[in-house]
């Protein structure tokens, strides 16, 4: 595995160079298919929100599909879509992205979709209100009318930090949403969508002076703007336990979720690693610690995750974040049990360690997984643009693979020492809809 992980960057390798605007620009050439992926990641996601405006992020990414200066609304999907093509955005802690999926004689077609509306979206006040409506609607769907929606992903940040920039609602409160203003949206736009707050990845059956042309005639024009600094968000370790209880009437059954603070993604990424492998280790397989104790062995559970990053891709987050691990469990299992289970299983790794064989499976498994998501164009090149951005090296993305499979268990033992009981966030849902 060590050799396919190492040989993804040179089989794929990047090329990278500036715009005067300020923009980043990462080419990523495979003549394999004839297919290409314009990606483009801006500097911003839910940390930088301010206070009374939750959910802003999100809010904007869904403005940005709203037409700009030369494209009505609509037209940007039409026009991706009539060149058999696909695209999408998300919105995430440490940034927002946009992207296409085009066969290659389209590309000049997304460079001036995405330019465009670098240049210019269509901040208008009908705009804002519609979309207000569909985030909020996206709310109730995903969050307020489903069992489980906000548990742990917006609940567990709110006892597991302290910051605001950490604990607030990603989602956005529907309060803060319906007070937003055209010039709120305007600022936002002015202060984080400036091309030198942002990535340009290109990946896919592409000639690179030709592309890097295409990039200058499309990007080069748009307009420089300041850069805000990046937010710090990182946060002093915890050093007692924190724990509350959340009530869901839609949910089953009741759970819990742990989640502890983990070694700074970027800072200490070596260190990191060997907590990624942790996670998967406990909860990743019929094999795995914690699947074997609480499903299979002692039925304390119905089902139990392990995953480190609020959106379970532990590669694309900045510090501070958690590695979480989520447990359903029958009505008749007391939480404690769970807990103390779970407890149990991590201090045996603590203290035992683990074998080079059991290390080798799990090591197999991720590598595995992470060259399947890059086995596609768009794959790769999401993946290569968020390590530019995030770690400030594209090419990280191709070598994750090779330093996950470097990692000894001595590390994978320091990281479960790391997870310390008595430094825990838990948070309890109660299955509240039976007892109305």
């Amino acid at each position: 595995m060590t050799a396919v992980g190492a040989d993804l960057t040179l089989r794929h390798p990047v090329e990278r160079f500036s715009l005067d605007n300020g923009l980043r620009v990462v080419l990523a050439p495979d003549r394999s298919v004839p297919v290409v992926a314009v990606t483009v990641f801006y500097d911003v996601g839910m940390r930088n929100e301010p206070e009374g405006r939750t959910g802003f992020a999100h809010l904007f990414e869904h403005m940005m599909f709203q037409g700009s200066a030369h494209v009505p609304k609509m037209e940007h999907a039409r026009l991706v879509q009539a060149a058999g093509g696909t695209f999408n955005g998300s919105t995430h802690q440490d940034y927002t992205n946009y992207y296409e999926a085009l066969p290659a004689e389209a590309l000049e077609r997304a460079l001036f979709l995405e330019a465009d509306r670098m240049a210019a979206p269509a901040i208008t006040e009908e705009n804002l209100r519609n979309q207000i409506d569909v985030v909020k609607e996206e709310i109730r769907v995903n969050v307020l009318n489903r069992p489980y929606g906000a548990f742990p992903w917006l609940q567990l940040p709110q006892i597991a930090f302290e910051s605001f920039a950490n604990t607030h609602d990603g989602y956005g409160s529907f309060v803060d949403l319906e007070s937003s203003t055209v010039d709120d949206a305007t600022d936002f736009f002015s202060r984080y969508y400036a091309p030198g707050n942002a990535v340009l990845c290109i990946g896919g059956d592409l000639d690179v002076a030709e592309t890097e042309r295409l990039v200058r005639r499309w990007f080069g024009p748009v307009e420089a703007r300041e850069v805000p600094p990046t937010p710090p968000t990182g946060e002093p370790s915890p050093t007692t336990v924190r724990r509350d209880v959340v009530e869901d009437r839609l949910a089953p059954a009741p759970a819990v979720a742990l989640g502890w603070r983990v070694p700074d993604p970027v800072g200490d990424l070596d260190t990191y690693l060997g907590t990624v492998l942790l996670a998967e280790l406990l909860s990743e397989g019929d094999a795995s610690r914690l699947e074997r104790r609480l499903v299979h062995d002692d039925r304390l559970a119905v089902a139990q995750s392990s995953y480190v990053g609020l959106f379970g891709d532990p590669f694309d987050v900045r510090d501070a974040t958690l590695l979480t691990t989520q447990v359903h469990h029958p009505a008749a299992v007391g939480v404690d049990d769970v807990l103390g289970a779970v407890h149990e299983e991590i201090g045996r790794v603590a203290t035992e360690g683990v074998s080079a064989e059991e290390l080798a499976r799990v090591q197999a498994r991720t590598g595995a997984q992470l060259l399947r998501q890059a086995d596609s164009v768009l794959g790769r090149t999401l993946a290569f643009a968020g390590a530019e951005l995030v770690h400030g090296r594209a090419e990280l993305a191709g070598e994750i693979a090779a330093r996950l499979a470097a990692v000894t268990p001595d590390q994978v033992q320091t990281a479960a020492r790391g997870l310390d009981p008595g430094t825990a966030a838990i948070l309890e849902l109660k299955a509240t809809g039976g007892t109305r």
